[in-house]
């Protein structure tokens, strides 16, 4: 019943949408709060994904025990509410998410410990806050916002803050976000509690339980944004940090570590090179797992550059080449935490698919690769990349399989993907797919080749 009535929704949303759609009014999104005449101050938006996915030849390790060879899938949903109320000088907003999965087999579920909370988070309000923008404020012609209460965040490059776009759920945080612009120039200021996602139960059974906060986990931020050399080069500098401490019924990795980073870039041009380079440091105290007892100290770093150039060409061509190195731990039996925190950051933008794939974090890893994207046409956007992979340090796992052994060499992935937005801003349709070659370590650990793909559509309006 459940299959029935999302797929029912998504099917009766895009009759709509198809039947009342011209192409002279197809350049201009349908807006629920346009056509049925809210009033100026009110704003709401609804989108709903649903996403049937697929993975053939399992990478993790044996699961307690069991072991994690064969294929798994899932049909997963995402529906969001989002409501606003913007009045001159204060505005108001609350965001619902109910995030579920179904045809979760078995094996994909050896269940809670493979499917978690990144996948499924059923009735939740994800946000509700209060904004109060504010002009001329210690500069004129500046502009700030003051956020305050439960809300999500997209913070520079979206590799350490993000609110999540291809994951089934989203990172929330309860605090206060100040955000100061100034021509070119923006700094942000924010104080938090993460929020702890929560199901009932089983979580392949979609039972609600509200989310919460705890005192003792604290992630707190500045960030700051200016041009560099010209209007077209920019940089940024941030601080974070991270305070917790173990909870009543909540085992934590008592992370007590600053992430301090630096990035610089250029945006695409066509006819020009642009490039981007981030250099993350931490430094702090850690444990090496939840059930750890001892304080280590956290030293750890990350490093991402890609030069990319777009062509004035037909199906106007865009070629990248990437780098990431994440650090791991050069010696489990010394007092020192070397693998990188990725913190509350999104990955799939680097490294391909997340949710029951997600081979690959910014976590002990080496990895060049090279991409290419494609428009044949205004509504298709296509890619396709190559990238190889192995472990920065061969004393630390792969830190998303937890596989351990001799060979740095963890394997070639070649992702494919296509997007067609059939109705602008209303309804997109998606497709992709990537294969995982086998390198030495998962030879090593008799793994075969993995093959994971998705089609996915998104209503919005």
């Amino acid at each position: 019943m459940r299959i029935c009535y999302h797929m029912v929704f998504q099917l009766l949303c895009s009759a709509i949408f198809i039947n009342n759609w011209t192409a002279e009014a197809s350049a201009t999104p349908w807006q629920l709060s346009n056509n049925l005449n809210f009033p100026e101050w009110l704003t709401i938006n609804i989108e709903h994904r649903s996403r049937y996915e697929t993975l053939d030849q399992q990478y993790r390790a044996v699961i307690n025990g069991v072991p994690t060879n064969g294929g798994d899938q899932a049909l997963v949903f995402r529906t969001l509410l989002h409501t606003r109320f913007e009045f001159e000088q204060i505005h108001l907003g609350v965001e619902l998410m109910d995030s579920r999965i179904a045809l979760a087999d078995s094996g994909t579920a050896t269940a809670s410990q493979r499917l978690t909370t990144t996948i499924a988070n059923p009735i939740e309000l994800l946000q509700a806050y209060v904004e109060v923008p504010v002009k001329n404020l210690l500069l004129k012609d500046s502009q700030a916002l003051f956020r305050a209460g439960r809300i999500t965040m997209d913070v520079g490059s979206r590799r350490l803050v993000a609110r999540n776009r291809y994951r089934n759920t989203i990172n929330a945080f309860t605090g206060i976000d100040w955000q100061w612009q100034y021509q070119q120039h923006q700094f942000r200021a924010f104080y938090t509690l993460p929020i702890q996602r929560r199901v009932n139960g089983d979580i392949i059974d979609n039972k609600p339980r509200f989310d919460a906060e705890h005192p003792k986990i604290r992630f707190w931020g500045l960030h700051y944004t200016q041009p560099i050399i010209d209007k077209q080069n920019e940089i940024e500098f941030y601080l974070f940090g991270v305070d917790e401490d173990d909870a009543k019924n909540r085992a934590t990795n008592n992370r007590e570590h600053h992430t301090i980073g630096v990035r610089i870039w250029r945006k695409p041009h066509i006819n020009f090179f642009d490039y981007q380079l981030e250099n993350v440091y931490q430094i702090g105290q850690s444990r090496s797992s939840k059930t750890a007892t001892n304080n280590l100290d956290h030293l750890a770093h990350f490093h991402h550059l890609e030069i990319g150039y777009s062509f004035a060409a037909h199906w106007s061509p865009r070629l990248l080449i990437q780098y990431d190195y994440a650090s791991g731990d050069d010696n489990p039996d010394d007092n020192n935490n070397n693998r990188f925190d990725t913190l509350y950051g999104a990955r799939r933008f680097d490294f391909g698919p997340t949710s029951i794939y997600g081979a690959i974090a910014r976590s002990n890893i080496n990895s060049p690769g090279i991409r290419l994207i494609l428009k044949p046409h205004q509504q298709l956007l296509t890619m396709f990349s190559l990238r190889g992979f192995w472990r920065a340090s061969t004393t630390d796992a792969w830190a998303t399989s937890g596989i351990n052994g001799s060979h740095p060499y963890i394997g070639t992935q070649i992702e494919g993907r296509i997007r067609w937005d059939l109705l602008a801003d209303n309804l997109r349709l998606e497709t992709g797919f990537v294969h995982l070659f086998s390198g030495d370590l998962m030879t090593e650990a008799d793994k075969d080749d993995s093959t994971y793909a998705y089609l996915q559509a998104i209503i919005k309006f």
